[in-house]
């Protein structure tokens, strides 16, 4: 019953659609042709939003990869904290909701836009056929009332040209002075114009019902069959339909990466939480520890006395006992070692120029990228060995000795890693204190000693320095040979002061509290007596019994002309 009730309610909307505009056939052509616009128009606006979420993942994609860190460079080891590994997750995290942001104008693409434009394409194919037949039917419409006007228009012409030739015979018949054979003219010549309006009148009548008979079909049959289901009214029902169907697609295609999206927001945050401020700071440490000692109390010096002043036992110079390994005089001529210029070249194979901790490590890394480099230089002869032994029991396949070349190349690089491997761990039990130390002669770089008293040892007495170049330490302190003071103590209190090459002005107020740096007040005027040699470093002098080094950037420095032209250092 419900069925019938659905199809009768349909057969009525359908009833009073074609007869709503059976009329308007101009009016509903172009009102279709609308309706296939709107749809191509709402295809471009999908297409539009497809290329902005392709640009949009693009743009997403190339931030994440610019902030993603270099491979093999110092960047890269900074991810070891838990903050910059929550950055990484968040970058991974970002490209991924890129991804999604591809997904939704992929599906927007195959789900609408190109669904709708083959949907558009069949809706033109279909509505030109509907209205070429419409258009048929209205033409046919057409020509028949114009037969029909036509049949009219000649009936009532014929009509009133009989009329006419009636009055005339009329008038012919009573005038006595017209002669027999006229008046017979003017009565056959009305016959004849009666015969021909009742023809007329024959066609017209006929025309007529004919015409009254093709409108009826037109209207009732032709029109109806055009307008009906499967027509124009369901091809415009269907468009209507098929529009809002593609914009529940486009809400939905959004709606399905929603919750994806919603799990890399979540593992963002989760890498967020998962920051460890404390173990941030534990590697902070480990990274960085010298492995020095901490200094020791430092001494009262009694200038009452005429006694030189002593090495402070504070000084980063002295031996891990805390005593000092000599006196000098302040007049030393050489830095001191927290002084030395920063090394020009890679600094020392053993790493020498780094404090104890940082040298472990950076030997162990060493170690163990010789380890690596061994191991595949040995997985590359098993694999020759056993190529050679195919081709032994094989001739055919292979010369064996083409193998033995390679074979011994790869012996000699082996023996060149092995012998740098035992080196490097040579140097990495010394520093853990698994080997005695080594006893070549070695001293410490002093300010008081000339360089050509300066011994080294395995050739690493270079400038040393830690990585901020403010201070240098020997591989190891066990291994110094001392000089008796009083032999340097001669020589050098019997060396003539140096020259003053101008005069300096104290900007700010420094504290002298190492070996060999002396204390300035602010706006104090003393003697320049050796300039910056690019260490960062100025020697001055208060009077014959105070020098020592201040920073360069504390002092206004005047040379004099005559020394080495008028330079100023701020």
């Amino acid at each position: 019953m419900s069925v019938v009730i659905c199809t009768k309610a349909h057969n009525e909307s359908t009833f009073l659609f074609f007869f709503a505009l059976q009329d308007q056939f101009d009016n509903l052509e172009k009102h279709t042709q609308w309706g296939i616009d709107v749809l191509e128009k709402y295809i471009k606006f999908v297409k539009e939003r497809t290329e902005i979420e392709i640009n949009y993942a693009k743009q997403l994609r190339n931030l994440s990869k610019k902030y993603q860190p270099k491979k093999n460079s110092k960047e890269e080891d900074e991810y070891k904290y838990s903050s910059c590994q929550a950055f990484l997750a968040t970058l991974n995290e970002m490209n991924d909701y890129a991804g999604q942001h591809e997904v939704v104008s992929e599906n927007m693409t195959s789900q609408i836009t190109t669904e709708l434009a083959r949907y558009v394409q069949e809706l033109k194919q279909e509505r030109k056929m509907h209205f070429h037949d419409g258009r048929k039917a209205q033409q046919h419409i057409e020509t028949c009332w114009k037969q029909l006007e036509s049949s009219k228009r000649r009936f009532e012409r014929d009509c009133k040209e009989a009329d006419r030739a009636q009055q005339y015979f009329e008038k012919m018949d009573a005038d006595i002075n017209v002669t027999k054979a006229d008046v017979e003219k003017a009565r056959q010549q009305a016959q004849l114009r009666h015969q021909m309006a009742e023809e007329s009148k024959a066609e017209y009548s006929s025309t007529l019902q004919r015409f009254n008979h093709e409108q009826h079909d037109h209207y009732h049959t032709h029109i109806p069959n055009i307008f009906q289901v499967r027509k124009i009214q369901e091809m415009e029902e269907r468009r209507i339909i098929r529009i809002g169907e593609s914009m529940k697609t486009f809400a939905e295609v959004d709606r399905q990466v929603i919750p994806i999206i919603g799990k890399c927001l979540d593992e963002i945050t989760k890498a967020a939480e998962s920051i460890d401020q404390k173990h941030d700071s534990k590697l902070v440490v480990e990274a960085f520890k010298s492995g020095f000692e901490p200094p020791g109390d430092v001494d009262f010096e009694d200038f009452t006395q005429p006694i030189k002043r002593t090495v402070s036992d504070s000084s980063l110079s002295n031996s891990k006992d805390g005593k000092p390994e000599s006196r000098f005089s302040s007049k030393s001529k050489g830095k001191l070692w927290p002084f030395i210029k920063k090394n020009k070249g890679g600094g020392p194979e053993d790493f020498s120029n780094l404090p104890p901790e940082q040298r472990r490590k950076k030997l162990q890394q060493k170690v163990d990228e010789l380890n690596r480099d061994i191991q595949k230089e040995m997985d590359q002869r098993d694999a020759l060995t056993k190529m050679k032994d195919v081709y032994i029991k094989n001739p055919q396949m292979g010369d064996a000795a083409s193998v033995d070349l390679k074979l011994a190349e790869l012996a000699q690089n082996l023996e060149k890693l092995r012998l740098e491997a035992q080196k490097f761990e040579g140097w990495l039990a010394e520093v853990e204190g698994r080997l005695p130390a080594r006893t070549e002669p070695a001293r410490r770089q002093s300010g008081m000693y000339e360089p050509q008293n300066t011994l080294t040892v395995n050739n690493c007495a270079q400038d040393r320095e830690s990585p901020d170049g403010s201070y240098t330490e020997e591989p190891s302190q066990e291994s110094e040979v001392k000089v008796p003071a009083p032999e340097f103590d001669d020589e050098f209190d019997d060396e003539e002061p140096l020259p003053t090459i101008g005069t300096c002005k104290a900007l700010y107020t420094f504290e002298g509290q190492n070996e060999g740096t002396i204390s300035v007040s602010e706006g104090e005027t003393l003697f320049v007596i050796e300039e910056d040699k690019g260490d960062g470093w100025t020697r001055i002098r208060r009077n014959e019994d105070e020098e020592g080094y201040v920073p360069t950037s504390y002092v206004e420095v005047f040379l004099e002309k005559n020394a080495k032209g008028a330079m100023t250092y701020i």
